[in-house]
């Protein structure tokens, strides 16, 4: 390659600073008296006193009753939080779910209508209960937690049939899976003990066994008979049961020929082997073809025989991360790195052990807390459509292992985009509805005819994480396969199709960038690279999500003439801002210009409180001419409501991605200002007590009237900014 290519310009963390938070209007505004209030809402709880005193006290261990209060949509934001109120009504919160409703009155002009809330979960004891529905009667404006009384909209049991979760129809007859909530910061074995034999009682046999708990969730799979549910669904901690799913179809799909076709391995050994890399998978064949790239194999039952059809799906992901798509013919393209595979699919599938799901979770997440591995493919997972009610256990215990910030994890979003759109079938499966993973899905074609391949599963993600997939790879279709070494021990390809080829070959550009640029790009910045370079077109975000990621690796890392792509990394502290200039050419940008900004984020979660899961959000302001006003760049809104906000999630969203059309002349010491929010349970947490956050931002320039746009920037900068090169000569062979 020519020495005089331009790749990224790094180190621009420097130049952010930390600046005084803004002067905020403190929030005075009242919609009801207290009157109004305790007429509204002091019959709903008596009523709910009423109904969980009926209850038996064996579902309600040491007498604690969980009830739900639902927020008024003009007050849901983490100040609004109800602390005071819950502490006088000797309540705890244990989790929340988002859910709507249609206020008599609200806060902005015009008539109400149907707007998005949080309904909070309450475990209290239920004599307090009582006690407080006698006192709520006498509130005036200057009691204690009147304030928060007045933002709720209703108080309410939680009924059974909220818990029980249809299922998709494909699972086995009487198996189930419950998630119970726990009190947080207290030891809750009496809550496990009093639903061990609630549930015994009823007939249910349950597999402690295989328990995970995630935060204040306790999953763990039951069996027994279906009319029952509704039973066991009265004992107060239950939060969800639905029936446990399959695992996905582990079948590739596979084009019948009676022609062989072959491919040329590669001579060179790979990029880099300092990159570690780990394919959790069915395994590989003893003979692979594979094995010369194959670090170690490593089998997590190693008692277990092979799944004979998850060893010929692990061959082909192991293939496709290692070389992408190969040409029938050619010889493949290099790899970036060597690859560890696990095998976490074994012969004990076949038996339709209901509860695999739960023993294969087992394996991912010792590998995952081995944190050996930078980067991870995973290509399987429940046969199951994400619920915008809860979270799943695969989805919660994957996203409290990527806190850190410290794994780039691919995760394939399933095949069933041809579902069902009338129920929601087609929608992306767990677990890539987690927000510290990317979710990537299929796009049919390598051309630029590209579109979202028709199996491919489709968004809205729920909220926060709206946008999923996060990105499109070239997976297959009928019409251009996906080529990879079959199992055969030969150098024999065969076409397949399907996300889970997509998922690898999308991590293979990941570590590709690690390889090439090393490790003074972390594995958030190339996170942030793989969006910023992605291109929707004209199709809608459920599609194609951020878009389609571009398969030559030149172009997630080059800078060509008239572009300048900066990267900033680093963490954020909870509460503050911090100032990001945008830097600039001494004499300016000539002509118009492209810039697009994407900002991406590791986040810790709350499970249990599904409408409030991340517990950072960032906000993010623009101003394109220092003191001047602000402007719009995200899908952000400085003076949006709450409930305009949790429409799009974005203030709590771990990646932000837009583009804007400005002049040079338009453009003055410009800069983006980051805000980092930080709630624990929904609530405030003290700055103290929040942790810092790993981020990165990637900001692209695109000036076609400024060819030299990236020297420029780099000599108005040249004690401060430096160029970020590959370590090593990109070679022909390894561009796609």
């Amino acid at each position: 390659m020519a020495n005089n290519k331009n790749y990224l310009i790094g180190k621009a963390e420097v130049l952010t600073e930390l600046t005084p938070p803004p002067k905020m209007k403190p929030d005075s505004s009242g919609l009801y008296s207290i009157d109004e209030v305790i007429k509204r809402l002091a019959p709903q709880i008596k009523q709910a006193v009423s109904h969980v005193n009926n209850l038996s006290d064996e579902a309600c261990p040491r007498d604690y009753a969980v009830t739900k209060v639902t927020l008024h949509p003009s007050y849901i934001s983490k100040g609004h939080f109800p602390k005071k109120l819950l502490r006088e009504m000797g309540g705890r919160s244990i989790g929340s779910k988002a859910t709507t409703v249609k206020p008599d009155r609200w806060t902005r002009k015009g008539e109400p209508e149907e707007s998005p809330t949080t309904s909070i979960f309450v475990a209290g004891k239920r004599a307090q209960l009582e006690d407080f529905a006698s006192e709520v009667e006498h509130y005036k404006h200057s009691t204690l937690g009147a304030d928060d009384l007045s933002r709720i909209w209703s108080f309410e049991i939680v009924e059974p049939s909220e818990k029980i979760k249809p299922g998709t129809g494909t699972e086995l007859e009487g198996h189930f899976e419950v998630g119970l909530q726990l009190i947080p910061g207290t030891s809750s074995d009496f809550i496990k003990t009093s639903f061990l034999q609630y549930a015994s009682k009823l007939g249910f046999i349950v597999a402690r066994d295989l328990a995970v708990t995630v935060s204040n969730i306790w999953f763990l799979p039951i069996s027994g008979e279906r009319e029952n549910l509704v039973h066991l669904a009265k004992h107060s901690f239950v939060r969800v049961l639905r029936p446990i799913p399959r695992l996905r179809t582990y079948v590739p799909s596979v084009r019948s020929s009676g022609i062989t076709a072959t491919a040329e391995l590669p001579a060179d050994p790979p990029v880099a082997n300092d990159v570690r890399v780990a394919i959790l998978d069915g395994g590989l064949p003893e003979n692979s073809i594979l094995n010369p790239w194959v670090h170690r194999y490593i089998k997590s039952d190693p008692n277990s025989n092979d799944y004979v059809t998850g060893v010929e799906h692990g061959q082909s992901v192991t293939s496709a991360f290692l070389f992408g798509p190969l040409t029938p013919g050619m010889q493949a393209a290099t790899p970036f790195s060597f690859v560890d595979h696990h095998r976490v699919i074994d012969s004990s599938i076949e038996s339709d052990d209901p509860y695999e799901l739960y023993r294969v979770l087992g394996h991912i997440e010792d590998i995952l807390l081995s944190r050996q591995y930078e980067f991870i493919n995973l290509s399987l997972g429940p046969s199951l459509p994400i619920d915008d009610d809860e979270i799943h256990s695969w989805t919660s215990l994957i996203d409290e292992y990527l806190a850190d910030g410290e794994t780039f994890m691919a995760v394939a979003v399933g095949n069933n985009g041809d579902a069902s759109s009338e129920f929601q079938l087609n929608r992306v499966q767990v677990p890539s509805d987690s927000v510290n993973a990317i979710a990537v899905g299929s796009a049919c074609s390598t051309r630029d005819t590209w579109g979202r391949a028709s199996y491919s599963a489709v968004g809205p993600g729920r909220a926060p994480g709206r946008v999923k997939p996060d990105i499109l790879a070239f997976g297959g279709s009928h019409n251009e396969y996906f080529h990879v070494f079959d199992n055969s021990g030969n150098t024999d390809v065969i076409p397949v199709q399907g996300t889970s080829f997509a998922s690898p070959y999308l991590l293979r550009k990941a570590s590709g960038i690690r390889a090439l640029m090393g490790h003074s790009v972390s594995a958030m910045a190339i996170k942030a690279l793989l969006i910023n370079a992605a291109q929707a077109k004209n199709y809608a975000e459920t599609e194609v999500g951020w878009g389609k990621v571009p398969d030559n690796i030149e172009s997630l890392v080059e800078s060509p003439e008239g572009v300048a792509r900066i990267l900033y990394q680093g963490e954020l502290l909870p509460g503050k801002y911090l100032k990001v200039p945008l830097p600039m050419p001494d004499t300016g940008i000539i002509g118009k210009v492209n810039i697009r900004a994407t900002c991406c984020f590791s986040t810790q979660v709350d499970p249990q409180d599904s409408s409030m899961y991340t517990k950072a959000g960032v906000e993010i302001s623009w101003c394109p001419k220092e003191g001047k006003s602000k402007e719009s760049f995200f899908k952000q809104q400085k003076r949006a409501t709450e409930a305009e906000l949790r429409r799009d999630a974005a203030k709590w969203e771990t990646a932000l991605h837009a583009n804007l059309n400005k002049t040079g002349r338009g453009l003055y010491k410009p800069y983006f200002e980051l805000h980092y929010m930080a709630r624990d349970g929904g609530g405030t947490i003290s700055g103290t007590k929040a942790p810092t956050i790993k981020y990165a931002f990637v900001i692209t320039l695109n000036a076609p009237k400024h060819k030299d746009i990236f020297n420029d920037i780099l000599k108005a900068y040249n004690n401060v900014l430096t160029e970020i090169k590959p370590r090593v000569t990109i070679p022909q062979q390894i561009r796609v």
